[in-house]
């Protein structure tokens, strides 16, 4: 699971692009973060959960910085103490109780299932926005989509009823992600986006594995845990997912603007039931197929334009 966190930059308009440079960007992202939850699936049935993805998210912030401090010279990889603090404070949420929630739960459910939960990230972000003071309030049309979104959990809590436990871990990942993600909306961070998506990596990271260590999970990798799918998945999610996608993603944002680099929010759930259907042998129940549209409307009815809170005069 690779819900990529940076806005688009500040002030940054989108740029004309040719539309088959545009259409592989997608295809990229698409093909890259839907496999993600049945990878995560396959790595955990191995591996330990918080060490698996701690581990790996640690590297790939690493590989990030590494590659913006041989590009642009050292201070282009560092930020100020502020900035980094905030930064620091967005990867705990984005990737320890995000990313790290995710793939606990995914020792006990299929990825099909948990893709569909996480497509349910952007109903937490309006809600924040609706408490938020000065935030922009949810449309009628809002309001149906979060209606539409917890009719579809329901289905799927029916449909899977002795998998409560790992759904639960699975939508309070995607409240943490959610959290994160409008943290970072509300912040004005100098630097590029790679730069505090590298450091919210490694700083999530570092805190995911030494929740690992410091639960004993070190005492359950051994030889014979780490096999040939483990180690497949880990460096899958390593490249494909957190490196490949996320550059496909950021280039997105820039080129055509987070309405076309959002559409993943709709494709990914799709695309990752038919994979762990097919690869992995998962079941496709009824109750799922009939919460993939409900799902889906919600995310694209909150997403639509908000009504902008006119300030209090009083």
């Amino acid at each position: 699971m690779e819900r990529k966190p940076p806005a688009e930059p500040m002030g940054a308009a989108p740029e004309q692009v040719p539309g088959w440079k545009v259409a592989a960007a997608l295809l990229i992202l698409y093909s890259c973060w839907s496999t993600t939850y049945l990878a995560i699936r396959i790595g955990v049935k191995d591996t330990p959960p918080f060490l698996f993805a701690g581990t790996r998210v640690t590297l790939a912030g690493f590989c990030l910085l590494s590659i913006l401090a041989l590009s642009g010279g050292w201070r282009a990889a560092w930020m100020n103490r502020r900035d980094l603090a905030w930064t620091c404070l967005v990867g705990l949420f984005l990737f320890v109780g995000g990313n790290g929630l995710v793939t606990v739960a995914q020792r006990s459910i299929e990825s099909g299932l948990a893709a569909l939960l996480i497509a349910t990230t952007p109903l937490w972000m309006a809600l924040l926005e609706g408490v938020w003071p000065g935030g922009e309030r949810l449309h009628a049309a809002g309001w149906l989509g979060l209606a539409l979104g917890m009719a579809g959990v329901g289905l799927l809590a029916r449909g899977q009823q002795g998998e409560a436990a790992g759904m639960a871990l699975v939508l309070c990942s995607a409240c943490a992600w959610g959290i994160g993600s409008f943290i970072q909306r509300k912040l004005r961070l100098q630097g590029s986006p790679y730069l505090h998506a590298g450091w919210q990596m490694v700083f999530g990271g570092l805190a995911t594995t030494l929740i690992g260590l410091l639960i004993g999970e070190q005492s359950r990798v051994t030889a014979e845990t780490i096999t040939p799918r483990a180690v497949a998945a880990f460096f899958y999610l390593l490249v494909v997912g957190s490196l490949i996608g996320f550059v496909a993603y950021i280039w997105l944002l820039k080129h055509v603007g987070t309405a076309v680099a959002g559409t993943y929010a709709y494709v990914n759930p799709v695309l990752a039931v038919i994979l762990g259907s097919v690869v992995d042998g998962e079941q496709v129940t009824p109750f799922m197929l009939a919460a993939v549209p409900l799902v889906l409307s919600s995310v694209a009815l909150v997403r639509r334009k908000p009504v902008a809170r006119k300030p209090d005069r009083s």
